[in-house]
């Protein structure tokens, strides 16, 4: 595992605290300088900054993952219910794209979320560095 899947698995942890986003940047930046030396930390930062999608559906599932997967949960849903009320077995196969489909949304945005959670943590210690010098 290199160094920019242990920032973002780092910032993926600190995004399940219920805490505000200064917070979770103030206790990621001790570990973002433990794992990723300074001198590093710009290149590392336009790596990630460079595999952030940039295409509008990235931007909705960024912003807004749960409203883009909540129809694809009633999907899976609505396949699970009528499949087993009406003894469907084809029903069931929209139960699982509905679920995939779901899962995969809130995972891509979760990701991109942790993404931009590292840059701004990175962003943040540059700030730091360059009004101490």
């Amino acid at each position: 595992m290199n160094s920019i899947d242990k920032l973002i698995t780092m910032a993926e942890d600190e995004l399940t605290q219920y805490s505000t986003e200064a917070r979770k940047i103030e206790k990621l930046r001790p570990k973002v300088g433990l794992t990723v030396p300074y001198p590093q930390q710009k290149e590392v930062r336009e790596q990630i900054l460079a595999d952030i999608p940039t295409n509008i559906f990235a931007k909705i599932v960024e912003r807004d993952r749960q409203m883009v997967a909540l129809p694809l949960w009633g999907i899976g849903g609505l396949g699970l219910l009528l499949g087993i009320s009406m003894h469907q077995p084809l029903d069931f196969i929209a139960t699982g794209i509905g679920f995939y489909a779901a899962f995969g949304v809130q995972s891509l945005g979760w990701k991109i979320e942790a993404k931009r959670l590292i840059v701004k943590t990175l962003d943040a210690i540059e700030r730091e560095m360059q009004s101490e010098a």
